[in-house]
């Protein structure tokens, strides 16, 4: 049996028809990264990949003007000990980039106005990003003088190449809706005014799925960044073996079979 206890005393996570929607960024402090957010989100993943709160999928949105516009600059520039705080903040951040790394479920990122620093690093970690013609994504660190943070040195040249990676983050890049998908940061462009309900129908669509065969293949997606193409070729050959023993590989293949819709619930 599920626990939600977890999710039911917090303001930015919520679990709804078996999605984790975790919202990073109000319009409180300027749709910057909400502490909050991050400190409630990562518990919830991590309660998600034990297996504590059962989901589906996991959604990121922003409920302001912007998905996420960065880290609170003004708190950065009013702390006592701007290093250590920084660093608090960035250790509080890097806690969640690392549980959404290891989630099982599809993680949706719903993103609508800018994604910049921090908001970025998080949309280079979901799975599928959807945007809008409107959607920015910047870094943003060099316009205050700091490096980047959210493992997006890691993401961002494994999305676009290491050349490309070096001159977005050095020249602190604008980049538009199209030519983010032409890059691969988004997946795809909807309406500007439906990119949150679009990605909110696709998280429900995921934690309707599969969800074991889902899992399955983003741990071999994982592997295959360290894997030869024969132990590639291993890895899949056990996991489609294993599928198809499973409750939910049988479903799937008998709901073929029979001409009906799968029932994975």
């Amino acid at each position: 049996m599920q626990n939600v206890s977890i999710l039911e005393s917090t303001n930015s996570v919520e679990l709804v028809d078996g999605v984790v929607k975790i919202i990073v960024a109000t319009d409180a402090a300027g749709t910057s990264l909400s502490g909050d957010a991050m400190a409630e989100g990562a518990d919830a993943v991590q309660a998600v990949n034990s297996g504590e709160v059962a989901a589906g999928a996991i959604l990121l949105v922003g409920s302001g003007s912007n998905f996420c516009a960065g880290g609170n600059v003004r708190a950065f520039a009013s702390a006592p000990e701007r290093g250590a705080y920084v660093r608090e903040v960035a250790d509080a951040f890097h806690r969640f980039v690392l549980e959404l790394a290891a989630a099982t479920v599809p993680v949706v990122a719903g993103v609508h106005g800018w994604a910049a620093g921090a908001g970025m690093s998080l949309v280079c970690h979901a799975d599928v990003a959807i945007g809008g013609r409107a959607t920015k994504l910047r870094p943003a660190y060099p316009g205050i003088g700091f490096t980047p943070d959210g493992g997006l040195t890691w993401t961002l040249p494994r999305i676009v190449g290491a050349a490309r990676a070096r001159d977005i983050l050095l020249n602190d890049s604008i980049i538009n809706g199209e030519e983010a998908v032409r890059l691969g940061l988004l997946s795809r462009l909807v309406g500007d005014d439906i990119i949150t309900s679009e990605a909110e129908r696709l998280a429900r669509t995921f934690a309707a799925g599969p969800t074991s065969a889902f899992a399955g293949a983003k741990s071999l997606l994982a592997k295959s960044e360290t894997s030869t193409l024969a132990q590639q070729l291993e890895a899949e050959a056990t996991s489609i073996a294993a599928a198809a023993d499973s409750p939910t590989g049988r479903e799937g293949v008998d709901a073929f079979i029979e001409k009906r819709r799968p029932d994975f619930s």
